[in-house]
């Protein structure tokens, strides 16, 4: 009998260990910026999907910056950095976002040689949440 009821609280203390584990990392996914930009000027970006390591949960997430050549600096950048919070990331494109700080104007458009174009729409909605005072713009114009 004491075996039996031994077993049973071992797996009921592994699911619960599993589940808050699980809380855990969607609070960690939680936590990370939405969005990463430069405060002015013309620039690469990248939309990348953060998910949590063996499992469900994930997000988009907008990284732009002037440093970077190429817009694989950038993931080259982002993806050590979500890996050891425990995270995977995915790249789903990339273009360029114009920032003017003082109009409070951000136009987002291209796209990415090695990544291809991202979903701007969906870079738009992540910057608005961000930038809500601002006029936030996209185009499939290349320049």
């Amino acid at each position: 009998m004491l075996s039996v009821v031994s077993r049973s609280l071992n797996r009921l203390t592994v699911s619960v260990c599993l589940r808050s584990a699980t809380v855990a990392m969607a609070d960690a996914l939680a936590k990370i910026p939405d969005v990463e930009i430069d405060p002015e000027g013309t620039f690469k970006y990248i939309l990348v999907r953060v998910k949590v390591k063996d499992g469900d949960e994930h997000k988009e997430i907008v990284r732009g910056t002037k440093s970077a050549e190429y817009h694989n600096h950038i993931f080259e950048k982002v993806n050590p950095a979500m890996e050891a919070l425990g995270m995977e990331c995915k790249c789903l494109g990339g273009g360029k976002i114009e920032h003017n700080s003082k109009d409070k104007k951000l136009r987002v458009f291209g796209e990415s040689t090695a990544f291809g174009k991202a979903d701007h729409s969906v870079s738009v909605e992540k910057l608005k949440t961000v930038f809500s005072d601002y006029e936030v713009t996209w185009s499939d114009d290349k320049k």
